[in-house]
Parts: C-alpha cells; sequence; structure tokens
C-alpha cells in the first residue's frame, strides 16, 4: 500500500448527490478495496491500481476552515467518494480534524462509512446541531463481506457501531447497498429487523453499480448468484419486499435506483 502525503487546493466540492450540498474527502483512494467500487471509473483511475494507493490530503482541516467562513451553510457528505474512516485514518486523523471545525460552524453533516472507527470521534460528532451517520451494509454474511470488501470492518462491528450513535440520539441510517446477490427473498425481514434492532431510523437501498469493469471484476470472487447483480426485477423484488417489512417496523425505506 502506497501512502502519499498530499496538499489540496479546495476541500469542500459541490455535490449532485440526493441530499447533499457538499462533498469533502480527506483522503483519495481507499484502502477498503471494495470489489464492486465504481469510484475508479468516476475519477478515471486505472481499477488495477485501486486500493493500493491513498492519498492523504494533509492540509485539509486548514483548507476547510478557511472556506467555512463564506460558504453558504448546507448539508455536507463526508465522504463521497472514499471512506474517511478508512484505516489511514486512525493515524492521520484528517476527518476528526475537519470535524473540528465543523461544529464551529452551522453545517449539517452526513458520514457514509463501512468503519467502526467512527467510534473514535463520538464526541465531536455528539457536538454537531444535525448530523446523520450512514453505515453501509450489503449483507448479514461476513464471509461474503470478506470476499468484496476485505478491508472493511465486520458487519457485526458496524451494527454496534450503530447501535451505539442511535443510543446517542444520533440519527443513524444504512445504506444496504450494493444489495448482495445471495440475499433471497425470505432474508429481507430478518435484514429489516436487525437493522431496527440496531438503531437504523432509515434504510436506502441500492443495487450494483456496473460500471465498465466492476461485473467482470465481482465475478472472480465467486459469489452465489453472481449474475443476480445484471437482475433488475430482483433488486426491485428485494425492494418491494424490504418497503412492506419496513412499514411494519416504521422505518422509512427509500430507493437509490
Amino acid at each position: 500500500m502506497e501512502i502519499r502525503q498530499v496538499n489540496c487546493k479546495r476541500a469542500l466540492s459541490s455535490s449532485s448527490l440526493p441530499g447533499l450540498d457538499y462533498s469533502l474527502n480527506p483522503y483519495r483512494g481507499c484502502q477498503h478495496n471494495c470489489a464492486y467500487c465504481y469510484v475508479p471509473n468516476v475519477l478515471r483511475i486505472d481499477r488495477n491500481t485501486w486500493g493500493r494507493f491513498v492519498d492523504a490530503r494533509i492540509n485539509i482541516p486548514f483548507v476547510l476552515s478557511k472556506e467555512l467562513r463564506n460558504k453558504k451553510p448546507g448539508v455536507i457528505g463526508i465522504s463521497t467518494v472514499t471512506d474517511p474512516y478508512q484505516p489511514i485514518e486512525e493515524k492521520f486523523k484528517l476527518t476528526r480534524y475537519c470535524l473540528e471545525q465543523l461544529v464551529k460552524c452551522n453545517f449539517r453533516v452526513c458520514i457514509q462509512t463501512k468503519s467502526k472507527l467512527i467510534l473514535r470521534d463520538m464526541d465531536l460528532i455528539s457536538r454537531l446541531s444535525d448530523a446523520e451517520i450512514m453505515f453501509s451494509i450489503g449483507t448479514l454474511d461476513d464471509d461474503e463481506r470478506k470476499k468484496l470488501e476485505p478491508n472493511s470492518s465486520s458487519i457485526n462491528d458496524r451494527l454496534y457501531a450503530m447501535k451505539k450513535f442511535s443510543d446517542k440520539a444520533i440519527k443513524t441510517t444504512v445504506f444496504f447497498g450494493p444489495v448482495y446477490p445471495t440475499i433471497k427473498v425470505e432474508d429481507v425481514e430478518e435484514i429489516v429487523d436487525t437493522f431496527f434492532e440496531n438503531g437504523a431510523k432509515e434504510i436506502m437501498v441500492d443495487k450494483f453499480n456496473l460500471k465498465p469493469g466492476i461485473f467482470e471484476n465481482i465475478k472472480k470472487y465467486n459469489i452465489a448468484n453472481f449474475e443476480r447483480v445484471k437482475n433488475q426485477s430482483y433488486f426491485k423484488e428485494i425492494l418491494k419486499e424490504m418497503e412492506k417489512f419496513g412499514k411494519k417496523r416504521k422505518i422509512k425505506i427509500v430507493s437509490a435506483f
């Protein structure tokens, strides 16, 4: 893994993602190395190099502090093209230093992660006036998670972290995506119940984003029912079941596709 320390000229970028006004990415590249990640396509990075490098934007907290003085208040997504709590964050603490700047301003924050490391920053996140923590979980089967998300936190660790934030009255949601093709319709009730019991207030459901090269990349890992990643009717059926049991549990279900 090549770790490079770089400087950035800008901290906040305009975001076109629903519900977000800005994006904040302390790192470029991601150690989680998820097989289905579409970021290499977005950033035009060779997929063969993805997961093998990370650029740490070491000056981003200072750049952010200056930008916040002049930016119109809005929702900041941390992060949108990398995980803000990938393992390197334990050393560099760039996400934490950025949060220290954000607690001084009236900006809403939405943090998306697959890492239990976020628990370290509960002290700062609890001081934000309006924060949302979104945990990405595409399966409850940790053996499958290890294949496609090799360097991320275990599913149980994510659920534990989500429950801790929920117990602190911080809004917690699940990005249930991409939905692993091994999931059966009859599994959905257990999945919704598990998310509910661990504090989820909302579940966003998404399918695999099959940008060029992703299908071929996932295929190498011998995931059962793999061909379903191309089956639109399969994902719609899963979404329908999610909505059914979400209504039962009074959890909002949102489709991302």
